[in-house]
C-alpha cells in the first residue's frame, strides 16, 4: 500500500502594526506667501459665474485689501488668527520622499498622518503683491495680492506607523521637506522661488527665535495686520498708492 502522503501545517505570524506620535516644530528660514483660494472664487466654482454686468465691468478689477485678507487661512481661536494647513506639510514630506533613500513617496502617503486641518501659525503678515501669469493659453498677465509672512513657525503633529518608520526617520524626512519642498506660494519645490522653506526642531528644545516668533508674532499682532497691513515691499507700496488714487478718481 502507498504511504500517505504527510502534510504540514506552517502558522502565519503577522505582526501587529503600531501607531505612534512626534511633535515637532517648524522655524522658516525664508519668508512664507499664503495662498489660500478666495471665498468669490470658491463661490463661483460652487453655482458657476455669470457674465459681468455693465458696472461690473467699469469697476476696478482688484481689491487688494480684501484679496489679501482671503489669501490667508485664518483660525476661529487659538494663540494665533493664522493657520497652516496640515496637509501642505505632509504633501511636501511625501514630494521630499522622492529625493529621500530609504522610503517611497505611496510609503510616506500610507505610513504617515497629520491629524486636524489646520495649526496655528505665528507671524506677522504683511501685504505683498506680485505680477503673476494666469494659467490660461496666452499666460495672461494679473497682479496677486497674498499675505506674506517674513518669520513663521508652527508645531504639528505627526503620526507614523511603527516598525516601518520610526522618529528620527520622520524628523529627517520633514527636515528634507523643509531643504527640497516647503510650504505656500512659490516654494522651493516650484523651481523658480524659494520661499517657505522651514527647519526642523523638537518641541522640547529651547530656542531663541521660536521663543520670540510666541512672543511677538501672536494672535492680537496678527488681526492688527490683518485689519491695517504693512506693504512688504516698494514695489506693492506704489502700487497701493496708484490703486488709492485710482479709486478716488473714478469716484469723483
Amino acid at each position: 500500500m502507498a504511504k500517505a502522503a504527510m502534510t504540514t501545517e506552517t502558522e502565519l505570524v503577522i505582526p501587529a502594526l503600531k501607531q505612534a506620535t512626534i511633535k515637532l516644530r517648524l522655524i522658516g528660514t525664508t519668508p512664507m506667501i499664503q495662498n489660500r483660494m478666495a471665498a468669490k472664487a470658491a463661490q463661483q466654482l460652487l453655482v458657476g459665474g455669470g457674465k459681468k454686468t455693465a458696472a461690473q465691468r467699469k469697476s476696478i478689477k482688484h481689491d487688494p485689501i480684501a484679496e489679501y485678507r482671503n489669501s490667508a487661512e485664518q483660525m476661529q481661536a487659538g494663540p494665533t488668527a493664522l493657520g497652516l494647513r496640515v496637509v501642505a506639510v505632509k504633501a511636501a514630506m511625501c514630494s521630499a520622499a522622492l529625493e529621500t533613500a530609504g522610503i517611497t513617496k505611496t510609503s510616506a502617503q500610507r505610513l504617515i498622518f497629520m491629524p486636524g486641518d489646520l495649526v496655528p501659525l505665528y507671524g506677522v503678515p504683511q501685504l505683498r503683491m506680485d505680477i503673476v501669469r494666469s494659467a490660461d493659453m496666452n499666460r495672461t498677465p494679473d497682479v496677486r495680492t497674498r499675505a506674506y509672512l517674513p518669520k513663521w513657525g508652527a508645531e504639528i503633529d505627526i503620526r507614523y506607523i511603527m516598525p516601518q518608520l520610526s522618529a528620527s526617520g520622520v524628523a529627517t524626512l520633514l527636515c528634507n521637506a523643509g531643504f527640497l519642498i516647503g510650504v505656500g506660494d512659490f516654494r522651493q519645490e516650484k523651481g523658480k522661488g524659494a520661499f517657505g522653506s522651514f527647519r526642523v526642531i523638537s518641541a522640547d528644545q529651547q530656542d531663541d527665535e521660536w521663543d520670540d516668533l510666541v512672543k511677538n508674532h501672536h494672535r492680537m499682532k496678527q488681526l492688527v495686520a490683518l485689519q491695517d497691513p504693512d506693504f512688504a515691499n516698494s514695489e506693492t507700496a506704489e502700487l497701493m498708492d496708484f490703486y488709492h488714487g485710482e479709486v478716488k478718481r473714478r469716484a469723483a
